[in-house]
């Protein structure tokens, strides 16, 4: 257990901060799938769907839940996967 105020408000911090970038990493996974989904069905809507993923990769990089050279490899692997 914490033993001063301060160290339990970093343990609150800190928890807060787990369950936002679970929340994050988990939603950038989602896309993916979706992404992914689409690709092997050959539906319509694949292009808007990878902008979205990105878009959530550059999200992720600037609050620094992913590393910034990751959401850069994904962003190419979709661009040459998409287009």
């Amino acid at each position: 257990m914490a033993n001063s105020k301060a160290s339990l408000k970093s343990i609150k911090q800190a928890g807060k901060r787990a369950m936002r970038n679970r929340m994050i990493i988990n939603r950038l996974r989602t896309q993916f799938k979706k992404v992914m989904a689409l690709a092997k069905s050959n539906e319509s809507g694949i292009r808007e769907a990878a902008i979205e993923y990105v878009s959530f990769l550059d999200k992720a990089a600037k609050v620094s839940v992913i590393h910034h050279n990751k959401a850069v490899r994904h962003k190419s692997m979709m661009a040459k996967f998409i287009f």
